[in-house]
């Protein structure tokens, strides 16, 4: 396929350590380009749905996900290329510190998506307790990678012009990049960033006034002149075009009314879908319509298929126990033959009971199991798996790419159940297992990558089709 190059600014906002408060900075930055006239596309560096649904937010287009795990070099350019047309300027948000990743290579890190895409690097320092340090830290993020460009600094938890003006001067005069931001040490984005990493944009009725807040602190501390300055800096780009969209389901099944119905699961308790597993789908020739959990009376009529992702169900159970005729609905639909994918949450709404809080709430009740929310995490990272022969509706042997982040587990049942998945990486289920099947239901702790997996969303829709005619 022939490679097509293409101009965009730029830039990635990273940090030297997680905790530093750059999601808090980027979402000003997005909002405060937004508010100059801006057409901005954000995107987040690895498999994360939350800082992705601030980012909507802010900018008012839905951010993408870049993943060097999920992604080879030309597919990270392809969906770059892809989801900012239209766009002026992008702005990626990295992961952690810019250089972790998941060994010690840093393989998958933000610093390998900022060279893969050739997109310079402006650096959130937290200024806790240190002065000219932030110019030692500085030197070496610039020093450790010669191919990743460091083009600028914003020092954040700033306390006094003292402080300022001693890291200022030691940044610029020692590391050669300028500063363009210098953000005051302030217990209002103190909270604003624990608020962040504990509930989604779905959730938060004041996520409009933090999307302001942050803009207008970014508009008074950071010189956003110099930061599109840097954007304008990026070099042009090769991208194959449509190559992002081709790995998702090539060849591409014509889209109709005859395509099989798949009920998608998507409100404030069941947020956390890629975008380009949802577009796999269709793609696929499925039609997919959207519910929710908590108001809708039943899955869609004629609905043959259903895609239950993940979010934060326990937050949510009281008033998903309270619809009981939903419940019911997903419950016969399962006993019909229906063909249900669910990921993470949609595991823990598929279940009898979810034990969260104190108290048991009743669940779709699909699956013979309860599952526990724990205060320890039980499941992180990176997670690929294999597919059984018990797997429903996909050939043993199938290997799917994802990720898990769970902190519950499944506390009862597992071992009468079938497992659609062994774990070649990742914990699941039970460790080296995951996947509860029943009928044609498959739930795990993998949030399956369509872009990493072609074969998932042909799967899923070919068996949706065949229970779609079955219905007839």
């Amino acid at each position: 396929m022939s490679e097509t190059c293409f101009s965009l600014p730029r830039v990635m906002v990273s940090a030297s350590h997680g905790k530093s408060g750059k999601t808090v900075i980027t979402l000003g930055i997005l909002r405060a380009l937004e508010k100059r006239g801006q057409v901005v596309q954000p995107f987040k560096k690895g498999p994360d749905f939350i800082d992705a649904g601030w980012h909507g937010v802010a900018a008012h287009r839905a951010s993408r996900n870049l993943d060097a795990f999920f992604m080879d070099p030309a597919g990270l350019r392809a969906v770059m290329h892809e989801a900012s047309a239209g766009a002026g300027v992008a702005v990626v948000e990295g992961a952690m510190g810019l250089y972790d990743g998941m060994d010690a290579a840093g393989s998958s890190s933000s610093a390998e998506v900022a060279k893969q895409t050739a997109t310079p690097v402006v650096v959130v320092l937290d200024a806790t307790r240190m002065t000219r340090t932030a110019a030692a830290i500085t030197l070496g993020l610039i020093c450790f990678d010669a191919e990743v460009r460091i083009a600028g600094v914003i020092l954040n938890r700033v306390r006094g012009p003292r402080h300022e003006r001693v890291m200022r001067e030691s940044v610029e005069a020692r590391c050669g990049v300028p500063v363009i931001g210098v953000i005051p040490d302030d217990e209002r984005l103190r909270i604003a960033d624990r608020h962040l990493g504990l509930v989604t944009c779905l959730e938060s009725e004041a996520a409009e006034a933090l999307c302001e807040a942050a803009a207008a602190l970014v508009e008074e501390c950071v010189d956003l002149d110099a930061l599109l300055a840097i954007a304008a800096s990026a070099p042009p780009l090769e991208a194959a075009p449509h190559s992002a969209r081709a790995a998702c389901a090539a060849p591409r099944t014509p889209r109709g009314a005859s395509g099989p119905l798949i009920a998608v699961v998507r409100d404030a308790a069941f947020s956390f879908y890629y975008p380009e597993n949802l577009r796999a789908l269709e793609d696929a020739g499925a039609r997919l319509k959207f519910v929710d959990s908590m108001r809708a009376a039943g899955l869609p009529e004629g609905a043959s298929g259903l895609y239950v992702g993940g979010g934060f169900p326990e937050a949510f159970a009281a008033q998903i126990e309270a619809n009981a005729a939903f419940r019911a609905s997903v419950r016969a639909f399962a006993a019909g033959g229906g063909v249900a994918c669910a990921e993470c949450g949609g595991l823990m709404f598929l279940g009898r009971r979810l034990h969260a809080g104190g108290r048991a709430y009743a669940m779709a009740g699909v699956l013979d199991c309860d599952v526990v929310m724990e205060q320890a995490r039980q499941g992180h990272g990176y997670a690929v798996v294999c597919a059984t022969d018990a797997h429903p509706w996909l050939p043993a042997g199938t290997v799917l790419t994802g990720h898990e982040h769970h902190h519950s587990r499944v506390a009862a049942g597992p071992g009468a159940h079938r497992f659609a998945y062994e774990n070649v990486r990742g914990r699941g289920v039970e460790r080296g297992r995951d996947g509860v099947c029943s009928g044609n239901v498959v739930a795990s702790y993998l949030h399956v990558n369509a872009l990493a997996s072609p074969e998932w969303a042909r799967g899923f829709v070919r068996a949706a089709a065949g229970a779609h005619r079955a219905q007839q």
